[in-house]
């Protein structure tokens, strides 16, 4: 299909106006659309939700809408695996897997985007048990630059499966994903304010102690939000929070008010400390007992833009003490609250947490605001304690810095050459974090 309408991205941070959009409805489609797209000396990308800030799903010639390759492909009960085609959207999961007493062992806050997408960026929860989405991946098939199928297992090219799990879109066309599941389960989650300056000298404790731990900081003020969720069987009674009091907290207050809070913010800077110690009153203290990916989830419709790094565990903390000095220091007006979740090491080749278990600072401004300054300012810090950036958030680091901060980054480009030697599937932003 032909089309020349503008695509963006949620974040609206890139636009692009491809020569060509396809819609493939199967993985033979895909095949033959690369096939064409090498023939026509045209680059080639797969398009998910849309939900990175960078340009890692930006294409120039043609796109692929991969919203016809969705769905369950298999389900191996004894082994606890499903295959998924890749464009299958993460909120479709739940009724997928249900009616097999399967569940994802973890998820992100944000379930809008493809399977495809949130592993190729290297989308991750929060848990010092747990890695990111990408490590629940036991078997990737892609089509590669020449049109045929490459699929890596535990039986068929598993030396590749550390690059092609995580592999920023820049390898094939992602078309299958097999994922390692678990048995179907429930979280007790308990949400409280906390003050900052007594949660950070015990945060590594904190989160060694539970499942899964992370918290919110709104800059300007002395509170932060924790979250704190502990597994429970399947079978657990719930106790889920009451529609209406989801509705007034979730979508009126966290969203709504919230939303108009920023724009004030955004109007008039000054007003941004009073404006967040209004929105800290806002945020819940609360305790339910509900399905995995009701707790895990949330429904996020303030835009905004956003930049995350991956820090060593044992340095995270420094590193968010030092983006607070730095915001008094520089008396900045942030109005959006600062992330910080944890996770296991692992042996993906570009995931951030590759081979240390990891810290994860995130911080964000309200889509009318200009970030330039801030992101820079916090982006020196993490690099000096020798963070990595999320491939799929805002970043200014390249090819030169990022080999330094992986192990296995020789490793992927040596892939890379081998499957798309011509750089079919590249683009702007592969070109600057992975080289030519």
């Amino acid at each position: 299909m032909r089309g020349t309408r503008e695509w963006t991205n949620w974040a609206r941070t890139e636009r692009v106006r491809p020569v060509r959009v396809e819609r493939p409805d199967s993985i033979v489609a895909v095949q033959r659309l690369v096939r064409a797209a090498a023939g026509a000396g045209l680059p080639i990308k797969a398009v998910g939700a849309g939900h990175s800030f960078t340009g890692i799903a930006v294409a120039t010639g043609i796109l692929l809408d991969l919203d016809g390759l969705s769905g369950l492909v298999t389900v191996d009960r004894e082994r606890q695996q499903v295959t998924l085609l890749a464009g299958t959207r993460l909120h479709r999961l739940p009724a997928l897997l249900e009616p097999f007493g399967l569940a994802m062992a973890n998820l992100g806050d944000i379930d809008r985007q493809t399977i495809a997408g949130a592993i190729s960026t290297g989308t991750h929860g929060t848990g010092l048990g747990f890695g990111g989405i990408a490590t629940q991946v036991v078997g990737a098939t892609v089509v590669t630059a020449d049109g045929s199928l490459l699929t890596a297992d535990a039986e068929q090219e598993t030396a590749l499966l550390p690059a092609l799990a995580l592999g920023l879109g820049a390898l094939g066309i992602l078309v299958e994903v097999t994922l390692q599941c678990v048995p179907a389960f429930v979280l007790h989650a308990v949400e409280r304010p906390e003050p900052i300056d007594e949660l950070l000298p015990s945060l590594l404790d904190r989160a060694a102690a539970v499942d899964h731990f992370e918290f919110y900081w709104f800059p300007h003020t002395d509170t932060a939000l924790t979250k704190t969720n502990h597994r429970l069987p399947g079978d657990t009674e719930l106790r889920p929070i009451r529609p209406v009091s989801r509705w007034i907290d979730d979508t009126l207050l966290a969203n709504g008010v919230y939303r108009v809070l920023c724009n004030a913010g955004s109007v008039a800077p000054a007003m941004v400390p009073r404006v967040n110690r209004l929105a800290d009153k806002l945020v819940g203290d609360r305790e339910f007992i509900d399905r995995s990916t009701r707790v895990f989830t949330t429904s996020r419709t303030v835009r905004f833009r956003e930049m995350e790094y991956a820090v060593p565990l044992d340095r995270l903390v420094t590193a968010v003490e030092r983006v607070r000095a730095l915001i008094d220091e520089r008396q900045w007006r942030i109005s959006f609250p600062i992330e910080v979740r944890v996770a296991a090491g692992d042996d993906l080749w570009l995931s951030t947490a590759s081979g240390r278990p990891t810290g994860y600072v995130a911080v964000h401004r309200f889509f009318r605001e200009d970030p330039g300054e801030y992101f820079r300012g916090v982006e020196a810090i993490m690099s000096e304690l020798g963070g990595r950036p999320h491939w799929g958030k805002l970043h200014a680091r390249d090819a030169s810095s990022l080999r330094e901060a992986y192990p296995h980054f020789d490793d992927f480009l040596r892939v890379r050459d081998r499957l798309d030697p011509g750089r079919l599937f590249g683009n702007p932003y592969l070109a600057r974090v992975l080289g030519g």
